[in-house]
């Protein structure tokens, strides 16, 4: 007999496949949900190739999770744009085989997501129904992608992020602190508005999410998602934070960082102008209120530096 959600057992130590755990945020969440009892199955290549339907069902049914989460994308935006075909198996093919793996074997799929999918012309924060028109193949291949959850997997959450940053792997964070020290002045792009995220946040909120999906006498709420970073703000001024950061802790070479237009600063990949995004969603259902991008920043530049 299949138990109703209200009367089925709370899961002790549930299993959770991470997909992408070996990524910039993969490693931080593979850790939050060690460290929240979950009992974790990290895949990535070459152990699973999401772009092949057999080898995400075998995976799955090896590792018989609870839950699956994806934090596994094709994420060169720029070369997405040449890489089409790429771009599109990982982020659309491939979300929608992790989707029909999970909807043959009953798992509920968190599922990461980006700003991209919006063209960056709203004057207020986007909200999750507000009309996608994403400018670059990476965008679209990531709203295919979306959609290709929503027509296979009911149980499902789809989270948007924007502007990631970690203690692991390459990111902006770690290209400012580099260039401040070989060089005496960075031009960075000043008319482009987001919303910075610190992947410890991010981790954070996906293991509540993961948790209260799982937890028999709570209403999942399944849809999509937005969390970023609270506030918005520039690239060129969240440069210029990291940099006031980075001279708390070293002395570093760079004594200007001037702010440019995209126009200045061209590349193959179209970016939205301002990809804010409104958190009040999952601040509703959930119950998780974004800390401020600027606390985020010294605190993981605080971790950062105790690294080396």
């Amino acid at each position: 007999m299949t138990l109703s959600h209200s009367m089925r057992e709370p899961i002790p130590h549930p299993g959770a496949v991470l997909i992408g755990h070996k990524g910039m945020l993969g490693r931080d969440l593979l850790a939050s949900l060690e460290r929240s009892g979950f009992l974790v199955t990290g895949l990535d290549i070459p152990e699973i190739d999401i772009t092949r339907s057999e080898s995400v069902l075998s995976c799955f049914k090896a590792a018989g999770p609870d839950l699956v989460i994806n934090c596994a994308a094709y994420t060169a935006v720029d070369k997405a744009e040449t890489d089409v075909e790429a771009a599109f198996a990982v982020n659309r093919d491939g979300s929608a085989n992790l989707a029909e793996a999970c909807k043959a074997l009953g798992i509920p799929l968190i599922h990461l997501s980006t700003d991209y999918v919006f063209d960056g012309t709203a004057k207020s924060p986007y909200r999750e129904d507000d009309p996608v028109n994403p400018l670059s193949v990476y965008g679209r291949s990531k709203w295919e992608g979306e959609e290709a959850i929503r027509s296979r997997l009911s149980e499902h959450l789809i989270v948007r992020t924007a502007w990631l940053y970690g203690v692991h792997g390459q990111n902006f964070v770690k290209t400012m602190l580099r260039l401040g020290r070989e060089r005496e002045e960075i031009r960075v792009v000043a008319d482009q508005h987001g919303c910075p995220t610190w992947t410890e946040d991010l981790s954070e909120a996906l293991v509540f999410m993961a948790k209260r999906i799982l937890d028999p006498d709570a209403a999942p709420g399944w849809g999509t998602f937005h969390f970023c970073g609270g506030g918005a703000t520039t690239w060129h001024a969240f440069a210029r934070a990291i940099i006031e950061e980075g001279r708390q802790r070293e002395a570093l070479k760079v004594e200007r960082v001037l702010p440019i237009t995209t126009a200045d600063y061209p590349t193959p990949a179209h970016r939205p102008a301002s990809s804010v995004l409104d958190c009040h969603k999952v601040g509703a259902h959930f119950g998780i209120t974004p800390p401020s991008w600027r606390a985020s920043l010294s605190k993981m530049i605080e971790e950062l530096y105790s690294l080396q």
